[in-house]
């Protein structure tokens, strides 16, 4: 996984291997259909609006609302550590306007299993 390994900012001490981003195809799968950099990396866009009013009942890939200022992105990135965002995990989310651009930012290509 690559995250920030060092004082934040002033070190990275690349424990990884990596001042900032790395290769897709580094490090093994974090899950098991074998998809990787689903934590750490890049935060990772993704298609759904944010919303910060989730519903009470358990819901299977809730989509949020139908528009919105501000996508969700996912997953923290090599800039993430206890020190700082400590939201290196898959269900780390957070949000920025759709114009947005960063180092540390991507996206996420995803395909239904049904």
């Amino acid at each position: 996984m690559n995250v920030w390994q060092g004082k934040f900012p002033e070190k990275n001490k690349k424990l990884d291997g990596y001042l900032a981003t790395a290769p897709v195809t580094e490090f093994p799968a974090q899950t098991k259909n074998g998809l990787k950099n689903m934590v750490g990396n890049v935060w990772e866009w993704t298609a759904d609006w944010w919303d910060i009013n989730h519903t009470p009942t358990e819901k299977i890939n809730p989509t949020g609302p139908p528009t919105g200022t501000d996508k969700v992105k996912k997953g923290g990135s090599y800039m993430c550590t206890k020190e700082f965002c400590y939201r290196y995990r898959c269900a780390a989310r957070s949000q920025n306007t759709p114009d947005s651009s960063a180092g540390n930012l991507g996206f996420r290509c995803a395909k239904d299993f049904n």
